[in-house]
């Protein structure tokens, strides 16, 4: 039975069919969440993979193929199409006509060029591949929308069927304070489209002042940079409140919030929620999964001119097609 909030973000990719790609044909938990993403109609799904292989398991479930097509790259009459357009893209760092026909036939990259060439509008992939094999492609491809912000992640935690955004969890290692910045407005404006009216906390150990020591000295100094970038055209539209250096009690509890950062307009309110490192985003998001039982979606690309989106290894069903509906979402307002 899919969540509540699932069911929202089925509703929203309904309003306006896209067309996502599927590069893992090979795995059933894809081509489950390729069926019932189907069935609900959100989505024109393209899955890559052996077509006997995976029209032989959709007959032997019953389960109907309408809305899906089925692509073999090896096979395609856009392969060499695609292969141009690489070799175009990525001559000039050094890749030849020969590396790009064989690098065409990779899925994550076949996908990406789809999407490139306008024959599909956003991409889920990472169920059996890593971020980097994700990610690499996208960078290449599709590049940043804002190349002075670049590309980071951010997840959607729902808590009680109550969403929030958690940046960065997958992407930006250690980030600078200009990238912490770049990632919290990147994740305001991710919230917007998801219908979030961003209440943005910069997260440490420490509340306005009361730790010491470099990192939260560069979320206060990152917190600045945050505001007078949303202070500036285009963002000073989208009524983003940001706030920082903030624990993660006194950015989500008003009790706490009252003690130790009475002044704030986001403590005790905070829906998005960043983190100082990919290394407590990642135990974050992980520790509210497993432990706190919260529905988590992503890691979310943003920053990309168009969404392409990572899988968990360990990804259910349900989380595909959350990402599935997120990726049509994003690809509806990009």
């Amino acid at each position: 039975m899919l969540s509540p909030y699932l069911n929202s973000l089925i509703e929203k990719a309904k309003q306006d069919i896209k067309t996502i790609v599927l590069p893992e044909g090979e795995d059933a938990r894809v081509l489950e969440a390729a069926h019932l993403a189907a069935n609900q109609k959100m989505a024109r799904l393209v899955i890559l993979g052996d077509k006997k292989k995976i029209e032989s398991f959709f007959a032997q479930k019953g389960w109907s193929l309408d809305d899906i097509q089925i692509i073999e790259p090896e096979k395609s009459e856009h392969l060499k199409e695609y292969a141009s357009l690489l070799f175009e893209l990525r001559k000039a760092k050094g890749m030849s006509e020969d590396e790009a026909q064989k690098t065409a036939l990779n899925y994550n990259y076949f996908g990406t060029l789809m999407m490139k060439s306008g024959h599909a509008d956003g991409m889920v992939s990472g169920a059996n591949h890593s971020t980097a094999d994700t990610v690499r492609p996208a960078l290449q491809i599709i590049k940043s929308k804002n190349p002075a912000m670049g590309v980071s992640s951010f997840f959607i935690m729902v808590s009680k069927n109550r969403p929030f955004i958690l940046s960065d969890c997958g992407l930006v290692i250690d980030p600078s304070e200009k990238e912490l910045a770049d990632i919290a407005v990147n994740a305001a404006v991710s919230a917007v489209q998801f219908g979030i009216e961003p209440n943005v906390a910069m997260l440490s150990y420490s509340t306005k002042g009361s730790g010491k020591g470099d990192s939260p000295q560069k979320v206060k100094n990152a917190t600045a940079l945050a505001l007078q970038t949303i202070n500036s055209e285009p963002y000073n539209t989208l009524n983003i409140k940001i706030d920082g250096e903030l624990q993660a009690d006194a950015a989500l509890d008003m009790t706490v919030a009252a003690k130790k950062a009475p002044e704030s307009d986001v403590a005790g309110r905070a829906n998005v929620l960043i983190v100082p490192d990919l290394n407590t985003g990642n135990i974050s998001y992980k520790l509210l999964q497993r432990l706190g039982g919260c529905e988590a979606y992503g890691p979310i690309l943003q920053g990309l001119n168009a969404p392409i989106n990572d899988l968990s290894r360990g990804a259910l069903v349900e989380d595909i097609i959350g990402t599935i509906a997120i990726t049509a979402i994003q690809a509806q307002n990009k």
